[in-house]
């Protein structure tokens, strides 16, 4: 799946994600989850006939804001060869206009600390840094998380 070869692609990335072929199992069973739940989508953006770029976009109805909706953009990334293309910002500007058409009162995203230029990019998008976010690990720790 070329979507998750995007998502290992990076020093980050490479850390939590599993590209090799065959998949494990449970990447399969997360794009059933997925393509079954009508609030979430998983974009790909096509180039030549092959995948640059991914988003996962996800609509949450809450009960704050009247009732209102929020959109959450997640694995953002675009391939190497494609970085500086201006394919991210199409995929992000997508999916601001996707939330929108799906009736959201506010888009929101994170992106890791370390991740300097996404962040810098997102700002250029329009993203502010408004609140604090905070995780809190269920499972075993990620490989990234350990060495902290």
């Amino acid at each position: 799946m070329a979507i998750v070869g995007l998502l290992a692609d990076d020093a980050i990335g490479a850390t939590r994600e599993d590209a090799r072929d065959p998949l494990p199992e449970e990447y399969y069973a997360a794009f059933q989850a997925i393509d079954c739940d009508p609030n979430q989508e998983l974009v790909v953006l096509d180039v030549a006939g092959r995948v640059a770029g991914t988003l996962q976009l996800t609509i949450i109805p809450n009960l704050t804001y009247r009732g209102g909706r929020r959109a959450l953009i997640e694995g953002v990334r675009v391939s190497r060869e494609e970085r500086g293309s201006r394919h991210g910002a199409r995929l992000v500007q997508w999916a601001i206009d996707r939330a929108r058409h799906r009736g959201c009162h506010l888009v929101q995203l994170t992106s890791d600390k370390r991740r300097s230029e996404a962040i810098a990019f997102y700002e250029r998008m329009g993203f502010a840094a408004t609140h604090e976010g905070m995780k809190l690990w269920l499972g075993p720790l990620p490989i990234d998380q350990e060495r902290r």
